[in-house]
Formats: C-alpha cells, structure tokens, sequence
C-alpha cells in the first residue's frame, strides 16, 4: 500500500473514531466505508483495518485498566512512613 493510503486512512479513522464517540454510534464507521467503498477499494480496505485497530486498542486498554485496578484493590494496603 502507498504511505498516502495509508496516512489517509488514518487520519480519517482517528476522525471517525472521535465522531463516533462524539455520537454514541459505535457503528457510524461502516457508513463511512460504504461511502468509500464506491470508489475506492484500497481506501476502504485501509481505513477499515485502521478503525479495528483503533476499536481493538480501546476495548484492550479498558480490560487492561479494569484489571489492574482489581488487582490493586485486592493488595492489602500498604503504611506510609
């Protein structure tokens, strides 16, 4: 894939991702690549990878803050000198 595919899928999944947010609509991104799918292929295929990666990231660092936080509140608490 070219570095402008690339940079542009990107950028416009970092966009999508805020919107999606921004609208609680956790599905919006597969609109937009309907739209992309029209005329390019290439484009869709790279923006779609990049929103999974995105989405993917966020559900991992959520289990990961979830998780660690379980395991700090089950550690006894330790005193200050």
């Amino acid at each position: 894939m070219s570095d402008t595919l690339i940079r542009l899928a990107s950028q416009l999944a970092e966009d999508v991702v805020a919107a999606m947010k921004e609208m609680d609509d956790e599905r919006f991104f597969t609109e937009v690549a309907q739209v992309i799918s029209a005329s390019s292929q290439s484009l869709e295929e790279a923006f779609l990878t990049e929103v999974r990666i995105r989405m993917t990231e966020k559900q991992a660092r959520n289990f990961l803050d979830r998780r660690l936080a379980e395991f700090r509140a089950s550690q006894p608490a330790t005193m200050e000198r």
